[in-house]
């Protein structure tokens, strides 16, 4: 009997080790989507180790006890998000009344200018104060089922900040016990594999905290030049929108503008929406093929494929998460063809 050619046969088990690892992979994701509550914090808490470990590994060469210096950074985290919050919600609420006026002051000069053609925008105001009277009784159950979020929300981020604090501290011992848990002659390349996986994952954060840094310096001294009130609000918002891909600048960009909007016109709106425009040509042109290329190597494209599956798959949250656990993946590939090359095979 005639054996098949080499080259067939290389096709046929890569074919057999794709379908196998699609497998896998689809069932991991049905798992995780099936256990959200709890892996979710799980992954957060990884990503926050990954960008964290940095400032409690300087910590510990300062003669810092474990315990202590991972609480410290912890501390740190809350510091800096906590107050970037807070800069967002003042800044939001003291020109949300604002926003709002200039919002319909320009509907109302868009409706004069269109003449007759904009009387459909009377009626669509008309419509909609109708249809918030008509369903004000289901706005009570929404704010219920919106406190319940948040409240979800808050568990969530507190679970994963408490177990930010044990990845730390206990990271050799989360190693050891994956060691433990393989057999022996494949402890070595599993390590390589886990390493290699979250050195990408740490480089991916690492340069999407300097790109995130960078943006809101750069907007943030453009709204000062324009002189819109809340600047440095607006950037903290656009630093802690860079973490999410595409969407978090767009979201933070339109706040940035809608305030200008609000406070300075329509003119130094314009000028606001070229700011952030611009940031983004930099950002896109500059800081992502500079930064991201030497931390985490992934073509634009494989980028957003990979959001969109996050998105389908969990929402914002899924585009918070894709995009570090492809690079992963690409980091668990890469160290698997370097084994593959060094066995000769």
């Amino acid at each position: 009997m005639h054996t098949l050619p080499e080259p067939v046969r290389r096709v046929a088990a890569w074919c057999v080790v794709v379908l196998l690892v699609t497998g896998v992979a689809a069932v991991g994701v049905w798992l995780c989507v099936t256990f959200q509550t709890a892996v979710t914090p799980v992954l957060l808490a990884l990503l926050g180790t990954a960008l964290l470990r940095p400032l409690y590994l300087r910590l510990v060469a300062m003669k810092v006890q474990r315990s202590l210096a991972a609480g410290l950074t912890c501390a740190a985290v809350v510091a800096v998000f906590g107050g970037a919050t807070y800069i967002v919600v003042a800044a939001l609420i003291d020109t949300g009344d604002q926003i709002l006026i200039s919002l319909r002051r320009a509907a109302t000069d868009l409706t004069r200018h269109l003449g007759a053609a904009g009387t459909s925008l009377d009626d669509l105001a008309t419509n909609a104060r109708s249809l918030l009277g008509k369903f004000g009784g289901t706005a009570a159950s929404g704010v219920i089922s919106g406190l319940s979020v948040v409240g979800e929300v808050i568990a969530m981020a507190v679970l994963a900040l408490l177990l930010v604090f044990f990845f730390l501290r206990d990271a050799g011992r989360a190693l050891h016990a994956l060691r433990s848990m393989v057999p022996a002659g494949g402890a070595d390349p599993v390590e390589a594999m886990a390493r290699r996986a979250y050195g990408a994952v740490e480089g991916f954060m690492r340069g999407t905290t300097l790109i995130a840094l960078i943006d809101a310096l750069l907007i943030t001294a453009g709204l000062l030049i324009l002189r819109v009130p809340n600047a440095v609000g607006l950037g903290a918002l656009v630093f802690v929108g860079a973490y999410i891909p595409y969407l978090g600048a767009f979201i933070s960009g339109a706040v940035a503008v809608l305030v200008a909007l609000a406070e300075r016109g329509v003119a130094i709106a314009l000028w606001a929406v070229g700011v952030v425009l611009a940031v983004q040509l930099i950002e896109g042109h500059v800081l992502q093929p500079v930064i991201q290329s030497r931390t985490v190597q992934m073509h634009p494209a494989v980028v957003m494929i990979a959001i969109t599956a996050g998105a389908s798959v969990a929402g914002i949250l899924g585009m918070l998460l894709a995009v570090p656990l492809t690079a992963a993946a690409f980091g668990v590939i890469g160290e698997l063809r370097r084994l593959y090359a060094a066995d000769g095979t």
